[in-house]
């Protein structure tokens, strides 16, 4: 509940450690909770700040060694708020500051693509502004408060002040959550969050897939990218089983987005039998498969340095094609090649017989009859975001190789887009942004292989060549130093790990007030956001992925449309797509 009463006063603090209030008799410290939203309230400016720490105080230390009787109601309620009383230790995040110098410009469509100056709603803030006679802006911490100014519960519209609204109709702005203890959006600016590469952390069981599932949804409604999902677990495509004691399933994006999702599977067998309707084939073949793919899954393979040295002096000479021939080599081939291109034979035929696992991976063939992976690059174009089921592909091996031998071609055609609209500076020439979402994202970022592979080469480029990541990860702490400071926006559910919340603040200021709020966080539909897509860090209690959400997001009841009509739709893409 959210009253203008003052809570508390300011007593001592600094900007490094923050602000340490001292909470008036009437305000009882059960009812403050870390993660809460709090405003500040000084002589110039108001001051948006979490609450970190809750603790108990005393005038005296003779309290202490000689406390009350608990069934004397009277001197405990003598002592309370004088000799006992609450403290909270409060985090700065943003500092709302009036500048009379401001001028409001107004919106015109019809001057320079459109101005508009977003002069905020305050609520409780508007005295502050109708006594100063300026607009209110949004500032960073520079300062703090003077002693004893009174802080005061946040009100709907100091959120929408911050954090915007979802209807805005200048901004792709999308409801995350609610503040703990209050009921109003928190959002986030889609165009900002895919601007850079984003991740959803937390530990096993904390809900990661319905907060993924919710941030694809709105980036998919709002159309403020196209997503390429590589869906390792089949949670994201189709419907995928709820958490709790009763069974029951959740709808996926192609359920929810008909018209805007096409499914690709690596194994169409395990589709069917869940019922996926309409899902296309995909296969890779061995003329794909590059010596950095391999090397990505060297441990997968138990593949030594030697050997991945000699896979590339088979490249070099065999051509691309050197995986097919390479199977196809007897003993007195190998030791032939080895006399002439001084291979070492023994490295070629352990390599020879760790890459005759590839052939039992169902969507592995020797040669395809058509390339597949341009067939995803066409639906990307045209605007349609791509689901890749792996079903009951889901081993690491799987999962790592077909998702790196598929992203470097996708991403080395944006490349290409985007040095042509370098080139051409033709707006109709500029890529559509992609995000592409992975699951285990640290056996792609780890340290060790990080340079090597794609996907590290996408996160460090911010965005240069219009694709980001978004990264599903419960082990974050596995994720390269470098590649997290680039990490744009952090969705973060309930870590344990102290090495796992390490890594979520690299690169983060002051983010070591954050930890215990991090730490005290529910195991389920909790998450702490911060980054570049919101304006100060906050606790969200998460949107709930249901009937609600299903209905708010414009989905279409696949239970009232007939399979011709679906059938009919599906074929109709394809002839667009020209399939």
């Amino acid at each position: 509940m959210t009253t203008d009463k003052p809570l508390g006063s300011v007593i001592q603090g600094s900007l490094s450690k923050g602000l340490e209030v001292r909470l008036h008799a009437d305000v009882s410290v059960e009812d403050m909770r870390v993660g809460k939203f709090l405003v500040v309230r000084g002589v110039r400016s108001h001051f948006f700040c979490m609450l970190t720490d809750v603790s108990l105080g005393t005038s005296s230390a003779r309290i202490l060694s000689n406390p009350p009787n608990p069934n004397d109601d009277f001197l405990l309620a003598v002592l309370a708020g004088s000799s006992t009383y609450g403290t909270i230790e409060l985090s700065p995040m943003l500092m709302l500051t009036a500048e009379r110098e401001k001028q409001q410009a107004i919106f015109d469509p019809t001057k320079n693509g459109g101005v508009r100056e977003n002069k905020l709603a305050l609520g409780n803030l508007a005295s502050f502004e109708s006594q100063t006679g300026a607009d209110i802006e949004l500032l960073p911490v520079k300062t703090i408060p003077s002693h004893f100014s009174q802080v005061f519960d946040a009100k709907e519209t100091d959120f929408r002040a911050v954090f915007g609204w979802e209807d805005d109709p200048y901004r792709r702005n999308f409801a995350i959550g609610k503040p703990i203890d209050m009921d109003v959006a928190v959002c986030l600016d889609l165009d900002r969050f895919v601007e850079r590469s984003n991740g959803v952390f937390g530990k096993s069981g904390t809900g990661k897939s319905f907060l993924t599932r919710l941030l694809l949804s709105g980036i998919i409604r709002k159309q403020a990218a196209v997503n390429l999902i590589f869906d390792m677990h089949s949670e994201y495509g189709w419907e995928a089983v709820s958490e709790g004691k009763q069974f029951s399933t959740v709808k996926g994006l192609r359920q929810l987005f008909p018209d805007k999702i096409q499914i690709y599977t690596l194994d169409p067998e395990s589709t069917k039998r869940r019922g996926v309707r309409d899902a296309q084939e995909l296969f890779l073949s061995f003329d794909q498969i590059e010596v950095e793919d391999i090397a990505l899954v060297q441990r997968e393979l138990n593949l030594s340095e030697a050997s991945i040295e000699n896979a590339i002096i088979l490249r070099n000479e065999l051509g691309s094609g050197w995986i097919n021939k390479l199977l196809e080599m007897t003993n007195e081939d190998i030791q032939m090649f080895c006399e002439e291109k001084r291979g070492n034979k023994s490295s070629i035929m352990a390599l020879q017989r760790k890459l005759e696992r590839l052939n039992d991976l169902k969507y592995i063939r020797k040669r395809c009859p058509k390339n597949y992976v341009t067939e995803v690059v066409q639906c990307l174009d045209a605007g349609k975001n791509v689901v890749i089921e792996f079903g009951s592909h889901s081993d690491l091996l799987s999962y790592m190789l077909a998702a790196n031998v598929i992203t470097r071609r996708i991403h080395g055609s944006y490349v290409r887009k985007a040095e042509k609209f370098l080139q051409s500076k033709n707006p109709c020439d500029r890529p559509q942004p992609l995000v592409i979402t992975i699951e285990e994202a640290h056996r792609f970022l780890d340290p060790a292989i990080v340079r090597s592979t794609i996907f590290g080469t996408i996160a460090r480029e911010m965005r240069k060549y219009f694709v980001t990541l978004l990264i599903v990860d419960q082990r974050p702490s596995g994720i390269d130093a470098e590649v997290m400071s680039q990490v744009g926006t952090r969705i973060t559910a309930l870590l344990n790990d102290d090495k796992d919340i390490d890594a979520i603040f690299t690169g983060v200021s002051g983010g070591q007030s954050l930890r215990s709020v991090l730490a005290k966080l529910d195991s389920k539909q909790q998450a702490l956001v911060l980054g570049h897509a919101v304006p100060m860090p906050v606790v969200v209690q998460t949107r709930p992925y249901d009937e609600q959400f299903y209905r708010e997001i414009g989905d279409i009841d696949w239970q009232e449309m007939p399979d011709e009509q679906v059938f009919a739709e599906a074929e109709a893409a394809k002839m667009d797509l020209g399939f």
